[in-house]
């Protein structure tokens, strides 16, 4: 608005500037952004992995020749967050094909005429565990996670017994 005189009264009828106000969109809320589809995502945005693995090795090759010792700690952080976010990204690539496959099956058998049945979050989790057991169990790996296992609960079950000065 233009600066007027204090001095001098206001016109009743003042012409007011319409601003157009910016309007903000969110693409995760918008419908205009369309559906999200992990299994196109992913296809999309594969490149993305080319470069991640590329940035890896360079990591790999800077810590090898990195003699700083703080600077190889970080390092060696920014590596280990890299492998976590990648193993992560494949157990959820595995957890899609796994809930694919059973579409696939359950649309098969609906085709064939049998009524469609869909496990339940528990029974989906049991056979996570199991999956997870069977693979433990090929790497060789399975005694030691179960040793851990069993003295996570040990010391679980030792914090909620009484104390002996209690007694």
């Amino acid at each position: 608005p233009l600066e007027m005189s204090a001095k001098k009264p206001v016109p009743f009828l003042r012409q007011v500037v319409s601003i157009t106000k910016k309007v903000h969109r969110d693409p995760r809320f918008d419908d205009l952004s369309g559906e999200y589809k992990p299994e196109i995502f992913m296809k999309t945005y594969s490149f993305l992995d080319d470069i991640k693995k590329q940035e890896k090795e360079m990591v790999q090759k800077q810590l090898k020749r990195c003699r700083n010792v703080e600077q190889k700690e970080k390092l060696q952080q920014l590596l280990n967050r890299m492998t976590q976010q990648e193993q992560a990204q494949k157990k959820q690539q595995e957890l899609r094909e796994r809930e694919l496959s059973l579409k696939r099956q359950q649309r098969e058998l609906a085709k064939q005429g049998k009524k469609p049945f869909f496990l339940k979050k528990s029974e989906k989790r049991k056979l996570e565990l199991a999956e997870k057991y069977s693979e433990l169990k090929r790497s060789g790996k399975l005694e030691s996670f179960l040793n851990k296992k069993r003295k996570r609960n040990a010391m679980k079950d030792k914090r909620h017994l009484p104390s002996q000065k209690n007694l």
